[in-house]
């Protein structure tokens, strides 16, 4: 008989709503001028929140420390009578000077430098930005932290794009460059669940149908 695991320790994985820079598809990072929620993005974040409520399963919050993600968070915990935890490991990738730019902008100036950086995961963005490699590292490390603390809990972790595609990736074990091959939408919830013997499952990706 397979030993029985006991409960994971299930992260939901919760984008952040809507900012100004998000429409424009501009890079938004930890580097950045850390914008706050915009009039759509406060009402995803109000809907995920009735979402969560109607569903009754998260524990836990824990978010980024960027705005905002913890504005997002506010929202959900207000209405879940919870309390956010901090958590510097969930922050966004530092884009070094594409900080606020779209993706043609970089293209345009500084063309060899985005060429290396989709190639290659080790590559830093222009003027001393995160590598894939280092932000995997930082999300693996707090991973680990944080399914030991919360195991067998459901919890919330409000944080952004290159995090979410993270976490999704190890937990497929799959390469680097799959985080290309993921759409992941503003307020959107994806969920993996980390078992006692250290194997996840991906159980939902992108999740948009309580913003209908």
């Amino acid at each position: 008989a397979a030993p029985d695991l006991g409960a994971p320790a299930t992260f939901v994985l919760l984008r952040h709503g809507e900012t100004a820079l998000t429409p424009e598809k501009r890079f938004s990072g930890s580097g950045g001028t850390d914008p706050e929620l915009s009039a759509t993005g406060r009402d995803q974040a109000a809907r995920a929140a009735a979402h969560f409520a109607a569903l009754g399963t998260v524990q836990e919050i824990v978010s980024s420390p960027l705005r905002r993600c913890r504005e997002t968070a506010a929202a959900v915990a207000d209405r879940l009578g919870l309390e956010v935890r901090v958590d510097e490991g969930l922050r966004e990738t530092d884009f070094g000077a594409w900080e606020g730019l779209t993706f043609g902008e970089v293209r345009e100036r500084y063309g060899d430098d985005l060429t290396a950086w989709l190639a290659d995961p080790e590559t830093a963005p222009t003027g001393g930005g995160e590598s894939f490699t280092e932000v995997a590292t930082r999300v693996a490390a707090t991973r680990d932290r944080l399914t030991a603390r919360y195991a067998g809990r459901t919890v919330l972790l409000v944080t952004h794009v290159t995090p979410i595609k993270t976490l999704v990736r190890l937990a497929l074990e799959a390469p680097a460059q799959a985080m290309f091959r993921m759409e992941l939408s503003a307020a959107s919830i994806s969920t993996v669940a980390y078992y006692g013997d250290g194997n996840a499952s991906v159980r939902v990706l992108n999740d948009t149908s309580h913003l209908r």
